[in-house]
Formats: structure tokens, C-alpha cells, sequence
């Protein structure tokens, strides 16, 4: 009999003697959504009588129908062109609501097809939210009716630099090649219509009030020097272009965001708030009129004003509010879900300000770091995060009472993709360090770092099939 190979593992499997012989093991198994499991559970028994999948609901069935694909391929061939399927009992759930990954756009536009097939890999690890990092300082990649121009300029760099960039750079080499793209209303719905059908929530990220170089580029008015006239940010770093605290482009934003909730019906909206410095504030008569006008100490403080006022248009629609860790410093709402990026300690001080907590920390997670030795691998960011520390990521502090350790409702994992120009660079990051991934976010047992290599090794040929790339195993 072949090994049985799931990816993530099920948190209970238990296999007995014996098997089940069938022409068709998918299509001769029973599917129930029954009302004695809880919404996100599944079960799965596989008899020599025959297989049972029951859920508490279609989303746990999917779960059911990915984890029962993965197990059937262990099913060895039978008389008469049947097949012997391992008799099994499995009894599964995820630990986190929120299991997810995100895809940056902005630096390097992927085609929609591609993101497609991104959705296809969640869908085969049980991940079920798509973070999808629509807009920086590089690009903007969502269509805006009410400002055409959002996309017609905002969405197209001239050039884009070429090799490393190190702190401090103010010289760059360029490519000489213009680059961009944008994703229409219709691919957009398209995408998260896509996404829907496989249990995965698309999570839209429009990142302010900094990182919105591209934006300014294309309305000179939403920034702090409005007779300037910028260009879409063409290396990387953190731009002190950010929008200016006016009234005017405090609507701007939430006509922007409105026709943003048009498109994704998620309940999660996510605004960013990270990198945004406040010299540009500290400078203009305007914002310093304002912050004189709220009270406020320094001009940093006008972050968290800025961002309250345009997440109204969230809280209109019954909507709530995601940002990175730094939106913690900002006096943000308190209902908003904190994304710890910079550390795992950030999740913490988020979770004992009584904050719900997504776990995104860099030190872990953050797929544009190095996983081999830099000599010999695709350029990248910097850092090192082999298969291994992936695997022995462990998502909630134990620093944390009970109470806090509640308030982590999940994982994600990044891909930024300044060093990423395409598919290929992106399938090489993101896999298989994502199956990894998977096992902490949906809560799978750690045996030994080599029992996860043994059921990854299979593993690799769905990913495969999907027709996305991946870095081969190291032994």
C-alpha cells in the first residue's frame, strides 16, 4: 500500500486493516453537511463497505473533499480495473479562522491568471484568505471609476531599478523598460468569484496614507507639495510622498474605498498604515493647521485621525478594519485586527491592547526572504528563512495569558515582490515553503521535521499539476 501523503495533516488520521475496493473512489463516496459538527469540522471514514465525508458545513466539505483527494492517491490498483483505497478514520479541524497569504501586486503586476492558480494552491493547503496588496508607491493595480487616472498613470512605472538596493541608496542603474498592468472591475470580481467557489476570502489592501506615491503621481492634490509633480515610484523603500490630512482628499479616499467594498464583499477590508513617515506633515502649513486644530502632540498622530475618518465608509457597510502593526501607535479603532509584521513581539503588544491578532511576523513568514545560501539563489531581499524554521514556526506567543492567546485569530504568510518579476520568481519563493506554512496555520501535529519531508515529497507533483513553480528540495 503507498503512503498516505496530506498536506496540511489532518489533526487526527487513524488507519486500519485492510481496504476498500471500488471503480471509483470519488465518485462512489457519500457527502453530508450534518448539524453534529461544528461549522469549520469535517469527518472522514472510509470502510471496506464503502467512504462517508460529513461536514458542518460546505466549506468543511470542501476541506473534506481536498484532504479525501489527497488521501485516495495512496489507493493501489485492484482486479478488474478497480482500485484498493486504505481504510481510514479521520477527524479534523482547523485551529485558526484566519489562515492566509499575501500577494503583492504593486511592485510587479501579476497576471490574473496566474493569481488564479494562486487561489488553486490555497485551496489544495485549506488556506482560505487571499490578502491581496493592491496598491504602494510602485503601482496602482485596482480600476477606481471615479478617478480614471488612478490606472491610466498610477498604474505604470517608467523603469524600474536594477540589483540590491542598500539602505540609504540615492544612485540607481534602471532597466529601461516600462512596466504595469491593472486589474479591471470585472477581473477583480472574476477573481473573487473564483476564490469564493473554493472557500477563500479575497482581502483587499489599500495601503495609507503612506505608500501612495502612485496615487499622488496621478493627482498631484492628494499630496503634501500639490505643485510637484511626481512620478510613480520606479525603486524600492519607503517614499515620503504620503497623502496629505485635507478634507478633500479625505473623500477622495472614501469614494475610493466605496467603489473598493463594491467589488469585494469581504468583511475584512484592509488599510495598511504601515511605513508612513511624518516629515512632510511636520512641514505643511495645512497639516499643521490640523493638528493644531485635533490637539495632537507630533504630526505622526495624524495617522490614526486620518485613518479613522476614511474607515467610517468600513463601518457604513458592516465592514472591519485590518492593518499592520503600527496602526497599534496610531490610536486606531479599537474593533481593528492587527497584523503583526515586525515581530512576534508586535503581535503581543497588539493582543494586550486587546486587539484581535493575525500573525505575519517577518522573522518567520516573510516568503521574499532568502531560503538557501544567497550565492546560489535568485536574488532576494536579505534575511534567511529556510523550509525548516517554516515548519517549526510557532504561531502563538507563549508570552500570552489565555485570554490574549484567544485574541489570535491566525497566520499569514508574505510575498512581497520587489525581486519578483514575474510567476516563475513568485511560484520559486512562495513554494513549498507555503505547505510549511500550512501545517501551522491549520494546527497539524509536529512529529519530526522529516515526517513532513516524506509527505512533502509527493506533495510536490499536485503543486505541479496546478502548473505553479517551486524551489526543488534541497536532499
Amino acid at each position: 500500500m503507498s503512503d498516505i501523503a496530506i498536506v496540511p495533516a489532518p489533526r487526527q488520521l487513524t488507519v486500519d486493516e485492510g481496504r476498500w475496493i471500488t471503480a471509483d473512489p470519488v465518485g462512489d463516496a457519500v457527502r453530508d453537511v450534518v448539524d453534529n459538527l461544528d461549522a469549520n469540522e469535517y469527518r472522514i471514514d472510509i470502510s471496506a463497505d464503502g467512504a462517508r465525508l460529513t461536514a458542518g458545513s460546505e466549506d468543511a466539505l470542501r476541506h473534506a473533499e481536498t484532504t479525501y483527494g489527497q488521501l485516495v492517491e495512496a489507493a493501489e490498483p485492484a482486479e478488474d480495473g478497480k482500485v484498493a483505497v486504505p481504510l481510514a478514520r479521520i477527524a479534523d479541524a482547523p485551529r485558526f479562522a484566519w489562515r492566509g497569504m499575501m500577494l503583492d501586486v504593486a511592485r510587479h503586476f501579476m497576471p490574473k491568471e496566474f493569481v488564479l492558480k494562486i487561489i488553486d494552491v490555497l485551496a489544495l493547503h485549506r488556506l482560505n484568505v487571499l490578502h491581496f496588496h493592491l496598491t504602494d508607491d510602485q503601482g496602482w493595480r485596482v480600476e477606481i471609476e471615479a478617478y480614471p487616472k488612478l490606472t491610466e498613470i498610477g498604474a505604470w512605472r517608467a523603469e524600474t531599478m536594477v540589483g540590491k538596493m542598500t539602505r540609504g541608496q540615492t544612485e540607481f542603474e534602471y532597466d529601461g523598460r516600462r512596466h504595469g498592468g491593472f486589474y479591471t472591475k470585472a477581473d477583480l470580481r472574476e477573481i473573487v468569484a473564483y476564490a469564493a467557489e473554493r472557500g477563500i476570502t479575497v482581502v483587499p489592501e489599500i495601503d495609507l496614507p503612506g505608500h501612495m506615491q502612485a496615487a499622488i503621481t496621478a493627482y498631484p492634490e492628494l499630496g503634501n507639495h500639490p505643485d510637484q509633480q511626481l512620478t510613480v515610484r520606479q525603486y524600492w523603500g519607503i517614499s515620503e510622498d504620503v497623502l496629505n490630512v485635507n478634507d478633500a482628499t479625505v473623500e477622495f479616499v472614501k469614494t475610493v474605498l466605496r467603489e473598493v467594498l463594491d467589488i469585494f464583499p469581504s468583511p475584512y477590508i484592509h488599510l495598511g498604515g504601515d511605513e508612513c513617515p511624518s516629515v512632510q506633515w511636520a512641514e505643511s502649513e495645512a497639516a499643521q493647521k490640523r493638528q493644531a486644530e485635533l490637539g495632537l502632540d507630533e504630526p505622526g498622530q495624524l495617522q490614526g485621525w486620518f485613518t479613522a475618518q476614511v474607515a467610517e465608509v468600513l463601518a457604513e457597510e458592516g465592514r472591519r478594519l485590518v492593518g499592520w502593526d503600527e496602526m497599534v501607535e496610531t490610536d486606531c479603532p479599537k474593533d481593528a485586527v492587527i497584523m503583526a509584521w515586525r515581530s512576534a513581539e508586535r503581535g503581543v503588544v497588539a493582543a494586550k491592547a486587546g486587539h484581535e491578532v493575525v500573525m505575519a511576523p517577518c522573522e518567520s513568514v516573510y516568503f521574499d526572504y532568502y531560503q538557501g545560501d544567497p550565492a546560489t539563489e535568485p536574488l532576494a531581499i536579505g534575511n534567511f528563512i529556510p523550509l525548516e524554521k517554516v515548519y517549526d514556526f510557532e504561531v502563538i506567543p507563549e508570552s500570552l495569558t489565555d485570554e490574549e492567546k484567544a485574541l489570535i485569530v491566525g497566520t499569514q504568510c508574505q510575498i512581497w515582490t520587489e525581486y519578483m518579476e514575474g510567476p516563475e520568481q513568485v511560484g520559486y519563493m512562495l513554494l513549498p515553503r507555503l505547505s510549511a506554512f500550512a501545517e501551522r496555520a491549520w494546527g497539524s501535529e509536529k512529529v519530526s521535521y522529516d515526517e513532513f519531508l516524506s509527505r512533502l515529497r509527493p506533495h510536490l507533483a499536485r503543486i505541479e499539476k496546478i502548473g505553479v513553480n517551486y524551489r526543488p528540495l534541497d536532499s
